[in-house]
């Protein structure tokens, strides 16, 4: 006759959820708020953030694994290599 299983073992058999990425965010020029939307066509090779209120906008060409989070980090990454008068780094 075998044991019954406890409820702890049950509770740490289930997977844990993925925390949610944003897909709205803070513009880097005018500070709004959640006025930030990045658009990402795969078919056409084009990833888009821009900003609703001032309209400042950045495209970058995405690959399978490129989420909203990472368009927008790479917008601020660029920004602050403009602003250090940094040359952007070689395309791959």
């Amino acid at each position: 006759m075998g044991k019954r299983k406890s409820r702890s073992s049950k509770l740490a058999a289930q997977p844990k959820k993925a925390p949610r990425l944003e897909k709205v965010f803070t513009c880097p020029f005018c500070n709004h708020p959640e006025t930030v939307r990045c658009v990402i066509d795969l078919e056409l090779g084009i990833a888009e953030a821009s900003c609703l209120v001032c309209e400042e906008a950045y495209c970058t060409v995405p690959d399978n694994l490129t989420e909203p989070i990472d368009v927008y980090h790479e917008w601020i990454d660029e920004c602050e290599r403009a602003n250090q008068g940094a040359a952007p780094p070689p395309p791959p």
